[in-house]
């Protein structure tokens, strides 16, 4: 590319103070620190102004308070007001590595792209919930690499934690729509629109999801429901690979009428096998016993929120909406 990048960092913001300070402390850190950051407060009750304000000095930082109306506006509002002519965009949670801004910098560079996405990690001083849900939701035997762990990198969809768009594409395309799955909807008409897109697997964040084991349920079901309203936005947009929580589910409830009918109970014997599948492959990662056997339970809540909120909106055929604390977990 023969154009200079200029990056702009933009991150919207619900009532979550204590989150941009940990991010604008990683975003000191970076070894590259050629970017502007603009932190868009979505109409907050507990705002981060004073927050940004200790790191205005260290940061090219820009603090922006708007009434509230999603975070997709709100990151479409930073858009419009950015200097620079590619924007990153991170979820709050996140916390990226040191070398983040270089890596991504380099890459585009080399290798020139539209739109990218990455993936996420749990860092090592995060709590043994954040790590299991970590696995959850970045495990091949929970999502298939879906969100960038193991998926070929041409056809890999961007999401919106961790994500870079050129503000030629924001000018072209649009941002983002007000949905659930607004990050999918958006890589989609990107694609459409002919741009390139594509994985950096190396320009990875730290994604401290700050849920329990009920909101992380209410969260994937959201998820789910969310799939389904794009592949009704997007005729074509849902694979077998979306569809999988949901077979999970039907296969769970046929293996236990199967095992009550003909009263055998070795027609459950998948179950266990699966879960020790699960174990093992999550202590071989987390080298922990207890992140292991958490591991289990939020694969399996990760799987079945999923996969019923997905069958519960085929059926109902009614376009989901959400809230605003739905959308910001």
């Amino acid at each position: 590319m023969d154009k200079e990048l200029q990056l702009s960092i933009v991150v919207p913001v619900y009532n979550r103070p204590g989150e941009i300070g940990e991010l604008l402390e990683s975003l000191c850190a970076q070894t590259d620190p050629d970017f502007e950051v603009l932190i868009v407060e979505d109409g907050s009750t507990l705002d981060c102004e004073e927050v940004c304000r200790q790191y205005s000095e260290k940061l090219q930082l820009n603090y922006l308070f708007k009434p509230n109306s999603g975070r997709s506006d709100s990151r479409n509002y930073g858009m419009e007001r950015a200097r620079g002519n590619y924007f990153l965009i991170f979820d709050s949670d996140c916390l990226l590595p040191p070398d983040y801004i270089q890596k991504v910098r380099t890459h585009l560079r080399e290798h020139y792209l539209d739109c990218y996405g990455g993936p996420d990690k749990a860092a090592g001083d995060f709590t043994n919930r954040q790590k299991a849900i970590n696995y959850a939701m970045t495990s091949f035997l929970t999502t298939g690499g879906i969100r960038g762990g193991g998926k070929k990198k041409a056809s890999f969809t961007p999401r919106s934690f961790n994500m870079g768009i050129s503000k030629e594409v924001f000018r072209q395309v649009g941002g983002f729509k007000n949905i659930v799955g607004e990050d999918i909807d958006l890589s989609i008409r990107i694609k459409k629109a002919g741009f390139s897109t594509g994985l950096l697997s190396d320009a990875f964040v730290y994604h401290k999801r700050r849920v329990d084991l009920k909101s992380f349920y209410r969260q994937v079901k959201t998820f789910g429901k969310g799939r389904v309203l794009i592949s009704r936005m997007h005729p074509g947009s849902m694979k077998l690979l979306h569809l999988l929580p949901l077979i999970f589910v039907l296969v769970h409830v046929l293996l236990l009428l199967l095992s009550l009918f003909f009263l055998n109970p070795w027609f459950l014997l998948p179950l266990p096998v699966y879960m020790l599948i699960l174990f093992l492959d999550s202590l071989f990662k987390n080298k922990h016993v207890g992140i292991a056997a958490l591991s289990v339970l939020a694969a399996y809540i990760q799987l079945f929120g999923y996969g019923l909120g997905l069958g519960n909106e085929l059926l109902t055929k009614k376009a989901y909406t959400s809230t605003q604390e739905e959308l910001y977990k």
